[in-house]
């Protein structure tokens, strides 16, 4: 199967409406099928753990790579050289990042659209947007970035403004913002990394100031804030979010993403935390026992692993560093991994970096 082929395929699948055990696990074998066939440290993996196109049978079985693995190779389906995009974690203590690399944006771009129409927009009508959050040209390798530029180009109506520069958050120009949005009476949607409302309402806290936006306005935030601002627990966090915005806290959604997918979870709001977070139907996720890769009992905590269909370029299946109970729908998210399942985790990337370090020699 070409590059065309498989990118066309996918578009078509994310195009339905839902999918099937057997429609998930045909699509499934057939982007495993590609991808065993031109990502070479991935097929060198899959090779060395006995999991060839030939053998395995059910989307359970495609072998999951360790996401900190997007750090150590380059893990691409097509030259690196001609990647369209390309996505970057931020850096460790080492100054590592992982990087994920996009031949195309068509893919990536309609998953994000059709989920976020469907879980943050819940219609066709537009909304204007504040963005808290640098724009692309300042983080050309963000995904955030990236997913916020399109959310407000698709979903605005052209009605939205960047409240974060190069100097941080503009909190005067936001304050003005909010007061006008406030006295105008029209839905209002504030969208952003989650340490930058922290920032804000730091600011408010300081200044003894309130908005109450008008119904139907919403807030997305996604990220997390800890070692950037003041560290919140969740409930104190949402709390806030309807005291000084006035938003009800059913419609305060967190989107729970991460470079090395290409499709994003949401909740259906913060009214009852933790929420659960859930996915469209091209991205199913496992709890498994990071030593052993079982899938847990229900109801038991383990390691997330995410098979995401929208994965064109790299490789569908990761075994991510996220503790979390699965759901009916999805999953608790419980935090990073610790203690036996890090070791578990690192062990697997260990068995990855032996297995693939000869790729390119």
């Amino acid at each position: 199967m070409t590059k065309q082929e498989i990118v066309e395929s996918t578009l078509a699948f994310l195009d339905q409406s839902s999918s099937s055990e057997a429609e998930f696990n045909g699509q499934a074998l057939s982007l495993f099928r590609y991808q065993y066939e031109n990502n070479l440290p991935y097929q060198t993996y899959c090779r060395a753990k006995g999991k060839t196109p030939r053998l395995v049978k059910s989307w359970t079985e495609i072998p999951a790579v360790p996401i900190d693995a997007f750090k150590e190779v380059p893990l691409s389906c097509t030259n690196i050289e001609t990647a369209l995009a390309t996505f970057m974690t931020s850096g460790t203590t080492r100054g590592e990042r992982g990087k994920h690399y996009h031949s195309t944006l068509e893919v990536y771009d309609q998953s994000m659209q059709t989920v976020f129409k469907k879980r943050f927009m819940g219609s066709d009508q537009k909304i204007p947007m504040g963005i808290l959050f640098p724009k692309t040209d300042l983080m050309p390798n963000s995904s955030l970035a990236h997913y916020l530029a399109l959310a407000a180009q698709t979903f605005s109506g052209d009605d939205f403004t960047y409240f974060v520069d190069d100097c941080g958050l503009q909190t005067n120009q936001l304050i003005q913002e909010l007061e006008k949005r406030e006295s105008e009476g029209n839905p209002y949607a504030l969208l952003g990394a989650s340490f930058s409302f922290v920032h804000l309402f730091e600011v408010l806290a300081k200044q003894g100031r309130r908005f109450s936006l008008p119904e139907g306005s919403k807030l997305l935030d996604t990220g997390g804030f800890k070692k950037q601002s003041e560290e919140l627990d969740l409930t104190s966090f949402y709390q806030k979010m309807t005291y000084y915005l006035g938003v009800k806290t059913e419609n305060c959604i967190n989107m729970f993403g991460m470079t090395e997918l290409s499709t994003q979870f949401y909740d259906e709001g913060n009214a009852i935390i933790p929420s659960e977070k859930s996915g469209p139907h091209w991205i199913r996720t496992r709890v498994v026992d990071p030593i052993t890769g079982v899938d847990q009992p229900d109801g038991e905590p383990g390691v997330l692993i995410q098979y995401d269909l929208a994965n064109v370029n790299s490789v569908a299946a990761i075994l991510t560093e996220d503790m979390g109970v699965k759901k009916e729908n999805g999953f608790l998210f419980l935090g990073r991994v610790e203690g036996a399942e890090a070791k578990g985790c690192s062990l697997a990337l260990e068995a990855f970096v032996q297995v693939t370090q000869g790729a390119f020699k």
